[in-house]
C-alpha cells in the first residue's frame, strides 16, 4: 500500500519546524521539495532563500529570492531579503537596488502597478 505523499503545506510546515530549531540543512532540503513541488510557490522560494543564506550557499540563496521577487515584486520581504543575500556576496550596488525598491515599498509605493 502506497503512503500519499505529503501536501505542500506539510512540507512546508515541516520545513519551517526544522528551521525554528536550527536544523537548517534538513529545512533547506524540505524548502527544496516545496518549490519543486510548486514551482510558483512565493513563500518557499523566500524561506529557501534565507535558509540557504543562513547556511552560506550564498549564490543559490540570491537565485531563490530572485524567483521570490519575481513571483512577487510588490513583497517588501523578499526585496529586503534579497538585499541581504546581495550584501553577504559583495554585490553591494546590487544590495542598494534591492534596498532601494525596499524603501519604496515602505513608503507605500510598488514596484510593479498592478
Amino acid at each position: 500500500m502506497n503512503t500519499p505523499s505529503p501536501s505542500l503545506d506539510d512540507l512546508f510546515d515541516e520545513a519551517n519546524g526544522h528551521l525554528a530549531v536550527g536544523e537548517l540543512e534538513e529545512a533547506v532540503l524540505l524548502y527544496r521539495q516545496c518549490v519543486k513541488l510548486d514551482p510558483n510557490f512565493f513563500d518557499g522560494w523566500h524561506a529557501l532563500g534565507m535558509a540557504l543564506l543562513k547556511v552560506g550557499e550564498t549564490k543559490e540563496a540570491i537565485g531563490a529570492g530572485l524567483m521570490a521577487t519575481t513571483l512577487k515584486p510588490n513583497d517588501l520581504l523578499a526585496w529586503t531579503g534579497l538585499s541581504q543575500m546581495y550584501v553577504r556576496a559583495g554585490q553591494i550596488a546590487e544590495a542598494e537596488d534591492a534596498k532601494g525598491k525596499a524603501r519604496i515599498l515602505s513608503l507605500g509605493g510598488k514596484i510593479v502597478k498592478d
